[in-house]
């Protein structure tokens, strides 16, 4: 009988011993077999997350942020204790002590499904990492022990810090939000350091399932979750004490989705056309990875004051133009009138309809919808309205300025536009007024004459109604506000400010057709100086210019400005007919006000890595003495500029001088008035289809076009004087008024001598009257009185040498000393000139 009890147990012995070692051999053979060709862990030790992207104004506030997963890095030493607590408790309790893998916590899930429960896979935090970081996210057992090799292999490689802070800063905890730091603010509006014990808590319920939990739709849930799962585990592990426990416990779930806590969006502004250039420029240049996932940090050269000046300027200038046509065609959206006796319903569709809610004009814009159409009023439901705010009615009066009626204009349900009528003395209320966003679109853009730092760009009338940048992505035929590089290209040919250009008719034929040009004034104007042709925008001087010169000259003068990529050398495009882009003519302009010196355009100043390394800077000029600690009292650095040259600096200031006298007696006459000294230039198109305006003071260059989106006639009267002039102007007063202004710097190389701006003629240098102009000319240079260039068109050669409609009697100057100087105002030039330049 012992024998048998002794064999019995013997052979369970042998049995027992024999099976172990063929589950060892099958274990080993398995983990060896499935550890062949996994990932090095060794990655992880350079773990570079997709991080938001976010760019600062220059004075350092957030302007706006992108990114594809919103997730802001923490590193180890800026997650509080309490949030890995929070985590640990919720999600792996043993963390801090077992190897990588949790043999109790896999037995005890295998025990509950053997009771009938759910199949879990009772994954350490280690484990979780690996999955996320290295493996796919299968339920397969295969997944399942590759992973427990890798956590194994990870635990001997990172602290079990930097493990954590790899899992805490990779987790999705819903709203689409990555990471404890994105989270905290997504939830919160804080950051990890301001959380209280609930909060981090309530962090803690989201990893198993994200978007289950969300308090605005699940409160009761997530209630619970917080409260008997991670609280209950924090108390049971020691990391908090009973009293903050009770305290926690009773706590209410407060977020930003349920509407009891400001949006930390609340404090940016909206997002508009200059943050989302930078988006698309940075996108170009870093590649849209990086950019969306890179961490960048992006310095703007944005000027926030200006931007708001900018975009009201512009807005002013197109709904003065809208209003003007009498038409209303609001927003082209409606509600379904069943809905509107019924507050809660109609307020719901409203916050639903996708109309702009960015404009700023005169005050907020606000969506509303048609309640109630009446003989003497309109009756509206008003976005964010409440009792006590002004009855949202719109009197009869408003309309005064469209055709029509209101039951001409509008039913109930249509969706419009309002806002706040009031005073301008003490902005007393004064009734609900309508407004409607243009058909009509234009772009602005003011920079920096020296560095490029673009200040403002607004590329629309709205960018929530249209994202589309007029200031950077139309093609736009800049007309007349091109002739300033043909002019400046003859300056720079030997021409000069008085130089004598015939205006006059002209057939040019081309392909069989033949193409006349015109002055927009119908008229010719026979000899007259190159100052009053670009003052005045003559159209017959500046192609008769260009054909003198040569249209290949002009060519390479525009892309050597970066006008064009390709001028194609046909006169039409010395009036500026072939399109080009807003930012590239002002941009161009920079260089006529610096003086001739390239100048790159920037809406970046700095652009740093997720590292804080520089990876972009835009000013490359050299500081000379920023090597100093300290200079002598009202001493500033010595800057070097390196930039090339890409225009004589003569010819710059000539060509400026010129183009001031565009504002103070020219097509900008009237329009443009500022307390400092400005130049610039108009443009009018064909059929008026683009109206522009680009000018400059010394310090900051700005331009304005404005056209439809689908060219089309802006009617007649329509020019770049009456239409972008006072969009320029209100900029620039407010601009000036922040940065000043002053005198055009006059270059070595030449003197000043007085002329006459009709004629050409040289003047006493003590002349002086309204048609006496001091031009610049180069050393050696003499104004030629007496010769005319016509560019080789034969109908030149048989016109009356003087102006019409100017007669026949002298001119009298006044001299300094009293004395009169008389000037014929028929002169006779001599014979002109159909060939060379000289």
């Amino acid at each position: 009988m012992l024998r048998f009890i002794l064999n019995f147990f013997g052979a369970i012995f042998s049995f027992a011993t024999i099976g172990a070692f063929f589950a060892a051999v099958l274990v080993g053979g398995v983990l060896w077999t499935y550890s062949q060709d996994l990932p090095n862990t060794e990655q992880l030790a350079r773990y570079a997350p997709p991080t938001i992207s976010r760019i600062y104004s220059g004075e350092g506030r957030l302007m706006d942020e992108f990114a594809r997963e919103r997730r802001l890095y923490a590193p180890p030493e800026e997650i509080p204790d309490l949030v890995k607590q929070a985590f640990i408790s919720a999600e792996d309790k043993n963390f801090y002590t077992h190897k990588g893998y949790d043999p109790r916590g896999m037995a005890a899930a295998g025990l509950e499904f053997l009771r009938g429960g759910r199949l879990r896979g009772a994954s350490t935090i280690t484990q979780q990492v690996m999955k996320n970081f290295l493996l796919d996210g299968s339920r397969r057992a295969e997944r399942k022990v590759k992973e427990i090799i890798l956590a194994a292999r990870v635990e001997s490689t990172l602290s079990k810090d930097e493990i954590l802070t790899l899992y805490l800063n990779e987790i999705d905890l819903g709203v689409r939000s990555f990471g404890v730091a994105a989270a905290a603010q997504s939830y919160f509006n804080k950051t990890l350091d301001e959380l209280t014990i609930a909060e981090a808590a309530f962090l803690a319920i989201h990893p198993k399932a994200p978007y289950s939990y969300n308090p605005a739709s699940n409160y009761d849930e997530a209630l619970n979750r917080r409260n008997n799962l991670v609280l209950r585990e924090m108390f049971e592990n020691g990391y908090v004490t009973a009293a903050e426990y009770e305290t926690a416990r009773n706590t209410p779930i407060r977020t930003v989705q349920m509407g009891e806590v400001e949006s930390f969006k609340a404090g940016l502004p909206a997002r508009d056309y200059f943050t989302d250039e930078i988006r698309r420029q940075l996108s170009q240049e870093f590649g849209e990875e990086e950019f969306f996932n890179g961490g960048l940090s992006i310095r703007a050269t944005m000027d926030p004051e200006l931007q708001r000046e900018a975009a009201v300027a512009l807005q002013k200038g197109l709904e003065r133009y809208d209003r003007d046509l009498k038409i209303w065609r609001g927003t082209g959206k409606t509600i379904d009138p069943a809905l509107l006796d019924d507050e809660a319903a109609w307020r719901k569709a409203l916050a639903e309809t996708q109309v702009a809610r960015d404009i700023q004009l005169n005050g907020k814009w606000l969506p509303a919808v048609v309640r109630d159409v009446a003989a003497q009023s309109l009756t509206l439901g008003i976005e964010g309205w409440q009792e006590g705010d002004p009855a949202p009615v719109v009197p009869r009066k408003d309309i005064a300025w469209m055709k029509g009626d209101f039951f001409d204009n509008f039913e109930p349900g249509d969706v419009v536009h309002v806002r706040h009528l009031t005073e301008d003395s003490n902005g007393a209320f004064i009734r609900w007024t309508l407004r409607q966003v243009p058909q009509v679109q234009g772009g602005f853009m003011a920079m920096d004459v020296h560095t490029g730092r673009v200040l403002a760009m607004q590329g629309g009338f709205s960018y929530q109604n249209s994202v589309f940048n007029r200031a950077t992505q139309a093609q736009r035929q800049p007309g007349s506000s091109f002739k300033p590089f043909v002019y400046a290209t003859a300056l720079d040919s030997g021409f000069s400010p008085a130089t004598i250009v015939i205006d006059a008719p002209i057939e040019v034929e081309s392909n069989g057709a033949i193409w006349r040009p015109k002055n927009a004034s119908n008229q010719f104007y026979g000899p007259t100086p190159l100052r009053t042709g670009i003052e005045r925008s003559r159209n017959l001087m500046t192609v008769r210019l260009a054909e003198e010169i040569g249209m290949d000259t002009v060519a390479g003068y525009a892309e050597r400005f970066g006008v064009y990529e390709n001028l194609q050398p046909f006169l039409a495009n010395a009036l500026g007919a072939q399109e080009t882009t807003l930012f590239k003519m002002v941009a161009a302009y920079a260089m006529f006000a610096n003086g001739g010196e390239r100048v790159e355009p920037t809406l970046v100043d700095r652009v740093q890595n997720r590292w804080g390394e520089t990876v972009y800077r835009h000013d490359q000029r050299i500081c000379e003495d920023c090597q100093y600690a300290s200079l002598e009292p009202g001493i500033a650095p010595r800057i070097s500029s390196n930039r090339e040259r890409v225009m004589n600096a003569v010819t710059a200031y000539q060509l400026t001088s010129m183009m001031q006298g565009v504002v103070q007696r020219g097509t900008a006459a009237g329009k443009v008035s500022l307390d400092v000294p400005v130049a610039g230039k108009t443009g009018t198109t064909n059929d008026a289809k683009d109206v522009w305006f680009v000018g400059f003071t010394n310090n900051i260059v700005a331009g304005c076009y404005i056209g439809y989106d689908r060219p089309k006639s802006l009617g007649r009267g329509a020019s770049g004087g009456g239409m972008c002039g006072p969009v320029f102007n209100q900029f620039m007063t407010k601009a000036t008024a922040k940065y000043g202004g002053g005198k055009f710097s006059v270059p070595r190389g030449g003197r000043f001598i007085k002329i006459d701006r009709f004629t050409g003629a040289r003047l006493p240098n003590e002349a002086s009257g309204p048609n006496v102009v001091a031009e610049y000319f180069r050393d050696g240079e003499e104004p030629l009185f007496g010769i005319a260039f016509d560019g080789g068109f034969a109908m030149g050669s048989n016109l009356p040498l003087f102006a019409p409609g100017d007669g026949g009697t002298d001119q009298q100057v006044l001299t300094s000393d009293g004395d009169v100087v008389l000037i014929p105002k028929k002169a006779d030039f001599g014979s002109l000139s159909s060939g060379g330049l000289y």
